[in-house]
């Protein structure tokens, strides 16, 4: 377990360094109880330790969420810049953040995780074979019409001519899946989750893109009626 969420945290620190080729909503489900939330005392958490994958998405959510009316928003690197949000739970450390939270009364929380990540590799052949000269019919040398001509044409020896070998193109793909999930903590708690959005990222190279695409999208599905 300790392995996957170091793998998924360097994952999400890649993000950092590699436009953002397509962001896409993969599903998302509402509670009844989400339009309560736009009320909420809300903290923006995006789960990693890395600053600079955190700042932006942060940043990102907690202006879309303000853009759609929620006005008490705050990003947690600002309220809580030494949190490690990635940091493997316990229960003293479980209890501690829930006092925290209490104190601070926030009542909404919206965490943002990277729960995958996919890599594909493709191999492409190109160019190769024959070359002997100028097409004849679009295909052989003039000389090959007859056999006399070309059976006497310096071409047509073994030593002459060219084999041209193939050559091959790889081309590397990462689809990245990020998940957002909305909590309500004034309601009991089996049923404090209201929203989730689950969103597929595919070949990002800029992290304030990538941030800007996938919350605009994240937000929108979240907002819709």
């Amino acid at each position: 377990m300790i392995k996957i969420k170091y793998t998924l945290l360097l994952s999400f620190t890649f993000l950092i360094l590699s436009s953002c080729s397509s962001v896409k909503v993969l599903g998302s489900w509402k509670s009844e109880e989400a339009s309560t939330f736009k009320e909420k005392n809300i903290l923006v958490i995006t789960r990693t330790n890395n600053l600079q994958a955190r700042v932006p998405f942060e940043k990102e959510i907690a202006k879309q969420l303000r853009s759609k009316g929620m006005k008490n928003v705050t990003e947690s690197y600002k309220r809580f810049p030494t949190l490690n949000p990635n940091a493997e739970m316990n229960s003293e450390r479980a209890a501690n953040i829930k006092s925290i939270l209490e104190a601070e009364n926030y009542n909404g929380i919206v965490l943002t995780v990277l729960k995958d990540k996919q890599s594909y590799t493709t191999v492409s052949e190109y160019g190769g074979g024959y070359y002997a000269g100028m097409p004849y019919s679009a295909m052989y040398p003039s000389y090959y019409g007859g056999f006399y001509g070309y059976y006497n044409h310096p071409m047509s020896f073994s030593t002459y001519g060219m084999i041209s070998e193939p050559g091959y193109s790889v081309t590397k793909s990462t689809t990245y899946i990020l998940e957002t999930v909305f909590y309500n903590l004034d309601l009991p708690e089996k049923d404090q989750i209201v929203a989730v959005v689950t969103t597929k990222i595919k070949d990002p190279k800029n992290l304030e893109k990538i941030a800007d695409k996938y919350v605009q999208k994240m937000v929108a599905d979240f907002s819709k009626q």
